[in-house]
Parts: structure tokens; C-alpha cells; sequence
């Protein structure tokens, strides 16, 4: 069993989801030393890696689709919605992150809410199982945006455009395979240059801001029927997308310093700044470039700058959408390495997933396959397909089900050892499993892929247990409080 690391953080809550250590039988030799993951993430790093996540290429690739589904300038009703549902949101994933601090963020917490010997082995493996597709999905979206303007600076053909997606994915694990200290300060560095280009994007509008075209509204832009509703529907799927990324320190939550506090400052400073920005680069957007003519510009970005400065100045802008690009594949890649890494050690995944790197420390073998799979994707789907996959494979299993999961673990262990609590509980999880299921019908067609593969999760848990002996095949349910936890 590994020492617990910075035990001056080990609140009550924490030690009473860590206290289960035992290690599955013919998984991992309890008296072989193991490398264990290193704190090394402060404030400064986690802020930082949420926010080159969330930002991504995300708003500069979906800002003309939101337009389009709103019919107008409307389309800031839709990021502020987003930012809204990003905030409940928020108060789900930091109650659960500051009591359970570990490698894998949602994997722990399904587990832990639904019952680690019983239902929590369900839900857990499910999360795993739509990891090895969202992560990714999510991973390949962000680098087929990346090769997307890189069409601006030069006309590709659509293998260069796959051989730089790709190549993007190469790059990034190249990057990432390093100690976590010195990922925490490369971070750093990209987060700079999202929040430098961002910045230079607002200053030009501000200066430039014209309010004639910002709020220039078609007839009927508020008229609240079930047409306006759907396109509001259409729109929050990109938004959404666009904020997804404030949890990412959750799921580093085992290199995180001093978790009980750094993780709920983390992800609400990285929500509340990322509205701030989103919400200005969009109201500038749309105050230099009349909506009709956004709606249907692939290079919203570089068109806005091209209008300020000419051709030159957006060259230089779609260089530093491109480090943003690069910036959020980063974040994606390291955020979801650990998730497999956390159920190998729990035996509830392959075993060769919770190996770590023998001197720097980190799954390396969850990082590389997850990186092989993203490489994939990247080069044999679009950005559109990306995007919506995503949201319909994560909407039920992971949001929904922590927003419920959340209210089990209180029903079961009160709330009096909480590190954090939400305000106003239980209005912000309620409100947050209405919104992410809204949000799932909004996804179309492609709710029937997302069922599909939960209804896949199930089958290959059910064969998985049958071949392992556990539950629901155990001829007896194992001691209660052994989950396989492992302390850090």
C-alpha cells in the first residue's frame, strides 16, 4: 500500500473514501514497491490547464454554427446559457472532487456513489468504456479544427488536412511524455498564449465595435415558440461543447496540491473567466462582422482580424488559433490518460493500464493508447460528427450520472465531513441533470449511438464479471468497504 502523500489535506471525507486499499487478487503484487503520482499541480497550473481545455478550438470553429441555428445576434443567449449549465454543473463536479481527490476523477466518484461492490462497478466501467471513445472523439475534434485553419494560411487537400490532424496527436503525446511538473509549466506557457490571442481578439473589437451590426436583429429574434427553442437546442450543443474542460483538474485530482481547495477554486475561477472571454469575443465578433456574413464563415477568427488589420494581421491571428488548438489537445490528452489508469489499479480494467512510467511517474500506457486511438479518429472523421458524438456518449453516463451520484453519497455519508458543499443543494443538481437531458434530446441522430454504445458498455461488463467472478456473477459479494482503492 503507498504511503498517502500531504497528509496535512486528508480531510475526514477524503479518508473515508481512501480507507478501502485493498488491492485485487492476480492484479498488482501488494509487496512490490509501485511509483506513485506526485503532487505537483498548484492553483496557478490547475486554472491554467482547465482553461487551455475549455477554450480549445472550440469557439473559433462552432461561433458561425451558433450564429446560423439562432438566426442572429440572439446567439450570446446560447453561450450565456452554456455558461450557466457549465456553473451548476460546476458545483456537482466540486463536491465530488474535493472529497475524492484521486486519479480519474468520475471514475471514482460513479464508483463511490452508486456502491464500489455492487452498482458503482457498473457505472464506473461504463464511464471507462465511453473514455476509450469520448476522449478521443474529444481529442480529434480539437485537432481537425487545428488542420481546419491551417486551410486558411494554405488551400489542403483533404489527406494533408488528415496528415495534419494527425500529426497534431503525434506531436502532443511527444509533449506529454514528461514528468508533471514540467507539463504543469508548459501549461502555463500555453495558457498565456490563449489568453494573450483572446485578449488581442476583444481589444480590435472594442476599438472597432459597431453597434449597428452587434445588435441588429431579424424580426422575430425573441419570439420564445418551439422553432426558437430548437435552435437554442442546436446552439447549446456547440456552446456546451465550447465549455466543457472546467472539470479537467478532476480527473488529475491524485497531482493536484492541496485538493480541497485548489479544485473548487480551479473550476469555478476557469468558468468565470472563460465567460468573460467568450462572452466578449463574441459580442465583438459580431460588431465587426455583420451575422449574416459570419454565419457561414469557416474562419470566423481570422475574417474578424483580416476586417481590422487586413490579410497580414490574420495570418498572424490564425497562427495563435492554431497554439490554442494545440494548447487544448494538451490539456485533453493528460486530463483523460488518467481515467484508465485509475480503474487498472481498481481492477476493473486491463492491468497493464496501471503502469507508470518507472521514473517519470505517469501512466504511460494509458497516454499512449488513448493517444493511438485519437490519432485514428483525427483522420477519418469531421469536425460536425466529432462534436455531436461527443455530447451524446457523455451526456447520461458521466453528467447525469455524477449530478445523481452526488445525492446518493449524501443520503449515504451526510454531508457534515463534505470538504465543499453546493450552495443551495440540491437546486444546482437537479437543475443540472434537467439541462444535460434537455441537452441529449438536442443531440438528434446521434442519440441513438450514444444509447448504443451504453447498451455495448453493459454487455462487455457483463462479460467481463462472468470471466472475472464478480458482481453480478459472484458467488458471494465481496467485504463492504473493499473497492480497490488504493491510497496515493
Amino acid at each position: 500500500m503507498h504511503k498517502l502523500r500531504n497528509t496535512r489535506w486528508a480531510s475526514p471525507a477524503y479518508l473515508l473514501f481512501s480507507q478501502r486499499t485493498a488491492i485485487p487478487a492476480g492484479h498488482l503484487n501488494p509487496t512490490t514497491p509501485q511509483p506513485a503520482l506526485e503532487r505537483g499541480l498548484g492553483l496557478k497550473e490547475a486554472v491554467a490547464l482547465n482553461m487551455i481545455e475549455i477554450v480549445g478550438i472550440g469557439p473559433f470553429v462552432v461561433s458561425s454554427l451558433v450564429i446560423k441555428a439562432m438566426g442572429g445576434p440572439q446567439a450570446l443567449v446560447a453561450w450565456l446559457a452554456g455558461a450557466l449549465l457549465a456553473t451548476l454543473d460546476g458545483f456537482v463536479w466540486s463536491e465530488l472532487g474535493a472529497a475524492m481527490p484521486k486519479a480519474g476523477g468520475t471514475y471514482v466518484f460513479l464508483r463511490e456513489a452508486y456502491g464500489p461492490a455492487r452498482w458503482g462497478r457498473l457505472m464506473s466501467f461504463l464511464f471507462v468504456w465511453q473514455v476509450l471513445v469520448a476522449a478521443p472523439l474529444s481529442v480529434a475534434s480539437a485537432s481537425i479544427g487545428f488542420a481546419r485553419y491551417v486551410g486558411y494560411l494554405h488551400a489542403l487537400t483533404k489527406w494533408e488536412a488528415k496528415a495534419i490532424s494527425g500529426g497534431l496527436v503525434i506531436l502532443l503525446v511527444v509533449l506529454l511524455y514528461r514528468r508533471i511538473q514540467t507539463i504543469g509549466k508548459i501549461s502555463v506557457l500555453l495558457w498565456v498564449g490563449v489568453v494573450g490571442t483572446m485578449l488581442w481578439l476583444i481589444w480590435g473589437g472594442i476599438r472597432n465595435f459597431n453597434p449597428r451590426l452587434a445588435f441588429d436583429f431579424p424580426p422575430g429574434a425573441f419570439h420564445l415558440n418551439s422553432l426558437w427553442f430548437a435552435g437554442l437546442g442546436a446552439a447549446m450543443v456547440n456552446t456546451v461543447y465550447s465549455y466543457w474542460g472546467y472539470y479537467n483538474i478532476c480527473h488529475l485530482g491524485g497531482e493536484i496540491r492541496d485538493p480541497q481547495k485548489n479544485i473548487p477554486r480551479g473550476i469555478f475561477l476557469s468558468i468565470l473567466g472563460i465567460t468573460v472571454l467568450y462572452l466578449a469575443l463574441q459580442t465583438s465578433l459580431l460588431g465587426v462582422i455583420p451575422w449574416r456574413e459570419a454565419q457561414n464563415s469557416p474562419f470566423i477568427a481570422s475574417l474578424f482580424v483580416e476586417k481590422l488589420y487586413g490579410s497580414g494581421a490574420a495570418h498572424i491571428v490564425t497562427w495563435m488559433v492554431l497554439w490554442i488548438a494545440m494548447a487544448s489537445v494538451f490539456s485533453l490528452l493528460l486530463g483523460y490518460s488518467r481515467v484508465p489508469y485509475s480503474a487498472a489499479l481498481d481492477g476493473n480494467f486491463f492491468p497493464v493500464f496501471a503502469r507508470l512510467h518507472p521514473t517519470k511517474h505517469f501512466p504511460h500506457i494509458s497516454l499512449l493508447a488513448l493517444g493511438a486511438l485519437a490519432f485514428t479518429f483525427s483522420i477519418v472523421l469531421n469536425l460536425e460528427t466529432a462534436i455531436t458524438g461527443i455530447l451524446a456518449m457523455r451526456l447520461i453516463v458521466q453528467f447525469i450520472g455524477q449530478a445523481v451520484g452526488v445525492m446518493l453519497l449524501r443520503r449515504r455519508f451526510g454531508s457534515e465531513k463534505l470538504p465543499f458543499k453546493m450552495w443551495l443543494y440540491p437546486l444546482p443538481a437537479v437543475l443540472t441533470m434537467l439541462g444535460w437531458g434537455w441537452l441529449f434530446w438536442q443531440t438528434g441522430a446521434a442519440r441513438k449511438w450514444g444509447l448504443l454504445e451504453i447498451v455495448l458498455g453493459i454487455s462487455a461488463f457483463l462479460v467481463w464479471s462472468n470471466v472475472m467472478r464478480q458482481w453480478p456473477f459472484a458467488s458471494s459479494a465481496p467485504p463492504a468497504g473493499n473497492s480497490g482503492v488504493p491510497s496515493e
